[in-house]
């Protein structure tokens, strides 16, 4: 397959104000704003996805669902972690079934094996599937690191190729970059500043409420236009911070819903915003408001 880069949004899932049920119709109606802002890669069930508080048979059917309304207008990445590898291995195969461009894999977390285990852990399904592997390193949720030197040697198995980067560390993105695998940073605040390392794309969860400028700053940079690069990103500069110091899935599913994006609320317990929270969120976003994303 093409290499993958640009800008990959991992999707809200969207429930239903009713009864929490995911809601197909509203989900879908997202996805085709995304598409619509010509975002390079969708990804789902990943962490702004929810995917922790998905069952196997929603993460299933959000795959085949998402596979088959993009229909080649996006490459699709799929995160099929698990603590187990054989479940891990299980949605992997059904992601590559559906039709998955890649697949998005943690290491086995909450208490989880050393170095050796990890390796094997993706060892074991990469041998199981035939499309490429992103590494997710996320190591304040996950309880493991994927430093540099361990994803050199995850780069030796077939299919792992990329790692998405969630540290908020901009020396350790340019650790990875400069170690010659092709990184994608996993940090919103860091989006310009990773480009301009050299990331091969933007891993995003504020993408879901700002597409357009998202998609706009990417192109700027391959353009080869900072001055325009720089003047967008001072605009969501303060959203994109407030993303990384708040709750990270209701900060980013309320600014959806404030830009106009239909996504809802995250699944209970995880909580909404109070409304100091909302106010100043709206605020950060006001620089985005009513400006065009590209020019």
């Amino acid at each position: 397959m093409d290499d993958l880069n640009g800008v990959c949004t991992p999707i809200c899932t969207v429930f239903s104000e009713r009864d929490q049920k995911f809601d197909e119709v509203r989900f879908l109606r997202h996805m085709d704003t995304l598409l619509e802002a010509g975002i390079h890669i969708i990804a789902i069930c990943g962490g702004t996805g929810e995917f922790a508080f998905l069952t196997a048979e929603e993460k299933r059917r959000i795959a085949e669902l998402s596979a088959k309304h993009i229909d080649g207008r996006a490459k699709l990445i799929v995160q099929t972690s698990a603590i187990l590898t054989d479940e891990a291995i299980e949605f992997s195969r059904h992601a590559e079934a559906v039709g998955a461009d890649a697949l998005l894999v943690l290491p086995p977390y909450f208490e989880g094996p050393d170095e050796r285990g990890v390796i094997l852990h993706y060892e074991r399904i990469a041998q199981s599937v035939g499309i490429p592997i992103m590494a997710y390193n996320i190591p304040v949720h996950s309880g493991i690191d994927i430093t540099p030197d361990l994803f050199n040697r995850l780069r030796e198995i077939d299919n792992i190729r990329y790692i998405k980067d969630s540290t908020g560390d901009m020396l350790r993105i340019e650790q990875l970059v400069t170690s010659g695998g092709a990184v994608f940073n996993g940090c919103d605040y860091l989006s310009f500043y990773g480009l301009l390392a050299g990331c091969a794309g933007l891993f995003w969860g504020g993408s879901n409420a700002m597409p357009n400028e998202a998609v706009a700053l990417y192109r700027y940079f391959l353009q080869g236009n900072y001055d325009g690069a720089l003047e967008l990103w001072h605009r969501m500069r303060l959203s994109n911070m407030f993303f990384w110091s708040h709750a990270f899935n209701p900060s980013v599913k309320a600014a959806c819903n404030m830009m106009g994006h239909d996504v809802g609320r995250c699944r209970l317990p995880v909580m909404p915003l109070e409304q100091a929270a909302l106010d100043e969120l709206s605020e950060s976003l006001e620089p985005l408001r009513n400006r065009p994303a590209f020019q």
